[in-house]
């Protein structure tokens, strides 16, 4: 009897172990699900970020493309006409340069071609007023030398005798009374030539006129 009543006393102790086993662990369980309720939901991503939080760019409408690319026609466009505006002010620049520097040398041989018609008067002078025939010749062989570099720069002499007096070719230093049958202010002499360049006064002619 007493080994049937320790035996039910061992049945009854091995439950309550058993119990009080089984007890923490649906208490920690029911914990859990408890911190699990009281835990706020977590927030939906917004477009444009991935798990990790990084940014993500939004895939272009068609609407986007079509305004792009008329943008970038239209500055395609300016820059085009920019481009074609500096290219013809250079072809300016570079022919307006080029006159200059034409016109400056073309004016400093022109200059140096000046000083020598003094040279020529003397030497017409001299021609004239020479008795010797060999001293003629070879005064006269000089002056077809300067004629020729005239001839060579495009000088022709101004020497408008007979003609009427053109004031904007010649310059009258005397006034001379007319022989009978001459006109009044017609070139009678012409006392040292002038000389043109391609239409430019280099030096006017001085000249007698009749009255």
């Amino acid at each position: 009897m007493n080994g049937d009543q320790n035996s039910e006393g061992n049945d009854v102790n091995e439950k309550k172990k058993k119990l009080n086993e089984e007890v923490p662990e649906e208490a920690a369980e029911q914990s859990v699900r408890q911190q699990a309720a009281e835990q706020p939901a977590p927030e939906a991503q917004p477009e444009g970020e991935d798990a990790g939080g990084a940014d993500v760019p939004a895939e272009p409408t068609a609407e986007q493309l079509q305004a792009d690319l008329a943008k970038a026609l239209a500055d395609a466009e300016d820059f085009k006409k920019k481009w074609y505006s500096v290219s013809a002010e250079y072809e300016n620049y570079r022919k307006r340069t080029a006159s200059t520097r034409s016109q400056a040398y073309t004016e400093g041989r022109s200059d140096v071609i000046v000083k020598l018609f003094p040279i020529a008067d003397s030497l017409e002078r001299a021609l004239a007023a020479c008795a010797d025939e060999k001293t003629k010749q070879g005064i006269g062989m000089v002056l077809k030398n300067f004629d020729k570099l005239l001839e060579g720069e495009h000088v022709t002499p101004i020497a408008p005798v007979g003609e009427p007096f053109d004031a904007a070719r010649c310059e009258a230093i005397l006034a001379v009374e007319p022989k009978e049958g001459e006109e009044s202010g017609i070139v009678k002499e012409v006392y040292a030539k002038g000389y043109e360049q391609n239409g430019k006064i280099l030096r006017f002619a001085q000249v007698l006129v009749t009255k």
